[in-house]
Parts: C-alpha cells; sequence; structure tokens
C-alpha cells in the first residue's frame, strides 16, 4: 500500500510560486498550494474514554487546501452553499445532535436488509460475475461503483448518470488519495472537480425534487428520502445541505474500495494473513448468524475486527483554536488535529491482545445501550457528558435515535435496540458524537461480500503484474491493482 500522508514536521513554510509547473492554474496555487505549505496537521491523544472533547470541534474541520473543492471562491461559504455534518460543530447541529441524527435515520440497521441489501447484492453479482476472474479486481470494481452510489442515495442508475457525474466522483477521489497539491495529478482531477461541481449540485437538486414530488420509484430505498422526511427541509438539514452530503459522501464511501483491497489482500490464498484466513473458516462453518449471547452476530464480529486491524480512516479531524498569538500579530488561526483510530484501536490499555486478530474480544466489550448515567459514575464521571434524549423518525417507522452517554448514536426500531460497540479501542469508525453515521451499512455491504465469498467458493489471487495500475481508494491511499480472484472447482 502507498500512504502519502503528510506530518506535521515536513511543512515547507516558504513557497516560491515561480517553481510550481506551468500548466498549474495560478488561483489553484493561491488557494490549494499555498494553504498546503501553509498548515500543520498534528496528531493527537488516543482517546481512554469512547468520546472527544468538544474542545476540538469539527466547525470547518478540514484541510483547508481541500475547501476549494467545496466552495466556488476557495474558501468556506457553508450558509450559502451548504455543507456536511462532518464540518460542523456540534453546537451548530440544533438540539441533541439533531442533524446527525436525521442522517443517521437513512442507514439505521433496519433499513439494510430490507431496502439497500438487494442494490448490494446486485452489485456483489456483477462485480463478481465469472467474466471478471482472473482480472485485476479493484478496476473492476470502480467500474460499477458510481451506478452502486447513486442508487443507494437518489435511485438513479445506468444510463441515467450522466459521464461528467461520474467523471466527478472519481476526480474527487483522487484528489483525496493522492492528496499532494504539488502533483499534476492533483492538480488536474482538483480542477476537473471545480469545473464539474455545479452540474452535479444541479442534478443531485433536480433528482432530490424528484423524490420530493413522489417521481422516483421505491424512494424508500435511497438515503435522500429519509433525510427529506425526518429533516422536514428544516433549517438542521436544509435542501442545499442534502445536496451538500450526497457530493461530500464521495469521501465518506471511499472506505469501501480501501477496505476491500485490505481484506482481499488478508484473506489471499498465498500472502494473506493466516489467522484472518482461519477466522474467516471458523465464522462461517460454525454459522455466521449465532450470537453466543452477545450483541453481535460471529460474522458482525469477523467483519468488526477487519475494520479494526484494517481502518481505512486514519483519524477524525479536528480543529483547535489558538488561544493567543506571539507579539500579538496577526490572526490566532487554527490547528488541525488527527484523533487517531488505528492507534487507538491497537493500544494495550484497551485490549490484553491489541495486535491479534480476534473476533471475539467483542463478546464483552461494552455497547452504545449499556454505557449509560451508572456507567458514568462508574469511570468517575458526575454526569453523562451528553444529553440521550431520544429524536423520533417522521417516516412511518415506530422508530427513535438517541445515543450513548458519550455521544454515540444508535437506533430503537420497534421494541428492537441496535447498539454499537462503544469503547475507545474500538475505533475505525470514529468517538462518541463524531462517530461515523454510515457504520452499519458499511459492515452491512462487507457481511454480504463476505457471504458470497465464501458460498461460492471464491479465492483471491496475487496477480503477477508488473507494474500494476495504481488506484485511488480514499485519504491518502493508492493501491496496486494486483489482487484478483477465481472460483473452486
Amino acid at each position: 500500500m502507498i500512504d502519502p500522508a503528510k506530518t506535521g514536521d515536513q511543512q515547507d513554510m516558504s513557497l516560491d510560486t515561480r517553481k510550481m509547473p506551468p500548466t498549474f492554474d495560478p488561483a489553484y496555487i493561491q488557494g490549494a498550494v499555498k494553504p498546503f505549505f501553509l498548515s500543520a496537521i498534528y496528531q493527537g491523544e488516543r482517546p481512554l474514554l469512547p468520546m472527544i472533547d468538544l474542545s476540538l470541534s469539527k466547525e470547518a474541520a478540514m484541510p483547508v487546501h481541500l475547501v476549494g473543492m467545496l466552495y466556488d471562491n476557495w474558501e468556506l461559504n457553508m450558509e450559502e452553499e451548504g455543507l456536511t455534518v462532518f464540518i460542523q460543530g456540534y453546537q451548530k447541529r440544533g438540539p441533541h445532535n439533531e442533524r446527525k441524527r436525521i442522517y443517521y435515520s437513512a442507514v439505521t440497521p433496519d433499513l439494510y436488509g430490507p431496502m439497500y441489501s438487494g442494490k448490494i447484492k446486485r452489485f456483489l453479482d456483477s462485480l463478481f460475475d465469472k467474466q471478471n476472474e482472473g482480472k485485476p479486481l479493484m478496476h473492476q470494481y470502480y467500474q460499477r461503483y458510481f451506478d452502486l452510489y447513486w442508487d443507494l442515495h437518489l435511485g438513479v442508475t445506468g444510463g441515467d448518470i450522466p459521464p461528467e457525474v461520474r467523471l466527478i466522483g472519481q476526480s474527487f477521489v483522487a484528489v483525496v488519495s493522492f492528496r499532494y497539491p504539488i502533483l499534476q495529478v492533483v492538480h488536474d482531477n482538483y480542477m476537473r472537480v471545480r469545473q464539474l461541481r455545479q452540474l452535479l449540485k444541479d442534478w443531485i437538486d433536480q433528482r432530490v425534487q424528484e423524490l420530493i414530488d413522489g417521481h422516483v420509484p421505491n424512494p424508500e430505498k435511497t438515503l435522500v428520502y429519509y433525510w427529506i422526511k425526518n429533516g422536514a427541509l428544516g433549517e438542521n438539514f436544509r435542501r442545499k445541505d442534502m445536496v451538500f452530503e450526497c457530493f461530500h459522501n464521495f469521501l465518506a464511501f471511499s472506505q469501501w474500495g480501501n477496505t476491500l483491497y485490505n481484506m482481499m489482500a488478508r484473506l489471499e490464498a498465498t500472502n494473506g494473513d493466516p489467522a484472518v484466513r482461519s477466522w474467516f473458516e471458523k465464522t462461517m462453518k460454525r454459522g455466521p448468524d449465532e450470537t453466543d449471547n452477545a450483541a453481535f452476530s460471529r460474522l458482525d464480529r469477523f467483519v468488526m475486527e477487519l475494520f479494526r486491524t484494517i481502518s481505512p480512516n486514519r483519524g477524525s479531524t479536528s480543529v483547535l483554536p489558538a488561544q493567543e498569538q506571539a507579539f500579538g500579530t496577526g490572526s490566532t488561526g487554527s490547528s488541525t488535529i488527527i484523533t487517531p483510530h488505528l492507534e487507538t484501536s491497537r493500544d494495550p490499555l484497551h485490549w490484553n491482545n491489541p495486535n491479534d486478530f480476534d473476533p471475539d474480544r467483542y463478546q464483552q466489550a461494552p455497547t452504545s445501550e449499556q454505557n449509560d448515567e451508572t456507567r458514568c459514575k462508574q469511570v468517575g464521571l458526575a454526569q453523562c457528558p451528553f444529553s440521550r434524549e431520544a429524536f423520533r423518525v417522521k417516516d412511518g417507522r415506530r422508530a427513535s435515535i438517541t445515543n450513548s452517554a458519550f455521544g454515540a448514536v444508535y437506533a430503537r426500531v420497534d421494541d428492537q435496540t441496535y447498539p454499537v460497540c462503544d469503547d475507545a479501542g474500538y475505533a475505525p469508525f470514529g468517538f462518541g458524537y463524531r462517530r461515523c453515521a454510515g457504520e452499519f451499512l458499511t459492515i452491512g455491504f462487507f457481511k454480504d461480500l463476505l457471504r458470497k465469498v465464501w458460498n461460492e467458493k471464491i479465492a483471491f489471487t496475487r496477480l503477477n503484474i508488473d507494474p500494476a495500475e495504481l488506484v485511488a481508494v480514499g485519504p491518502a491511499t493508492v493501491v496496486p491493482d494486483n489482487i484478483g480472484f477465481k472460483r473452486a472447482q
């Protein structure tokens, strides 16, 4: 894996723009390259509780050089142009983290089977079609990915997706994967995103209107349907924010490609991880849906352990405003802090065997439902840091969305509770109120994938390709497309 991560001590505070490639757009140099070199990213502490302090804010918490990909004038304009919950401070999300709960209402676990699994299974059938055996699989994945992406969000697929909409998605992922703005590939894709962004926003907005007007078949099988119903087009989930979320999810959903590649590498027959392969066989043979009186099934626990050890998202990004400026000159500005996921997931303070692949660790791990007022007092807190008042959905289900004492959102539907593992040692989806809302959708995707691999006796193989094509699969991550599959005879 190629990981072009940039650390704080690698920043070059001076920039001679005359040394930039002559092919670079001058506005790009000013709006993306300069901010990149004048910024610093610091790795923060590993949390001891599954929670991030509100002092580490989500307000505009994103790498400053990427602002121009999202906003017209190379500067943040969230009020006018829309925003995602992932760059909005807790205090601005409405009562009790309402915007996050509205977002989450579209991806609660009860929806996966009846609403989304059929689309994902059709995607997997196409991906693992016999004609793709022996071919580099990541190329095949991205040939189909945006059909699934827009089908899940808006109920649109195939020829109804304009070529420009496919292209901007590919370009967005390329920018965040190759990352360095001084690279020609980043410049070209960045400027393509800026060129096509308004077309994309107009297209999404039109699809949103068709959902509002009831012109989309099976609207309840789209994410946006639940945002419309449960946000009621109010201030805590405006229509322009729905459009923005559909666009921003290029980043959020990119972890699927990253995880797929790493999962195949671990299950690969010759050079894979023996512990992962052994646990996979044991999980499927013993009964993947058995819970052993735990909160999560055996297959749930296997996928969760894959995510803990792969950790496709390296950390939660925050901004920390400076308290003072030396000599009182200029703006105090802010610093970008990364609360690390992988390092926290492997911290020996949380697990006795942090580096072992052990899905059974989640049989005893605390869940969001268990982390209540009593739990707070047990760990030495006087009260719950976050309100647990329930948000009741408006889409016709008898469902409510609440959170643990530490802020992790989870759902109750009818008489069933769907908790998450609410422990700082399980960090791939983040911490507390900042936890990734799409966790259950992502887990469901990989459970369906692994069932297919097992049932159809699919084996992953390392392909003899030199050089292999480099594929952008997610933030700061580019991988060689050198894994394929075959079915056992």
